[in-house]
């Protein structure tokens, strides 16, 4: 750590600030990552594993860094043979899997 940031540190907490979290900053706050977004990203994969991040964002017009992100860091999916799958499957996916695979025999 710099001198300069030891001094800095040294004023705010002899200001009387007793956290050492950042400040609320100002600025547009986040958008479009939000319940409504997630819930349409959602059935749209649902309906069609196949389709791309970018008709995603086209046919909701929100940016695709967003759909990106909804998809891979809220939901935890990836592409596999052109389709969206979860990158971890839950307890829920694997017993559907067996009581799919012993129906079959």
């Amino acid at each position: 750590m710099s001198r300069s940031r030891v001094y800095q540190w040294c004023t705010w907490f002899g200001e009387g600030r007793t956290s050492l979290g950042d400040e609320p900053k100002s600025g547009r706050p986040k958008t479009s990552t939000n319940e409504e977004n997630t819930t349409r990203v959602y059935e749209l994969i649902r309906c069609d594993r196949k389709m791309k991040i970018r008709e995603i964002a086209l046919k909701l017009e929100i940016p695709k860094s967003t759909v990106h992100e909804i998809v891979h860091d809220t939901f935890g999916y990836r592409k596999v043979s052109a389709r969206w799958v979860p990158r971890m499957l839950t307890e829920d996916h694997k017993l559907q899997r067996v009581e799919i695979s012993q129906s079959k025999q």
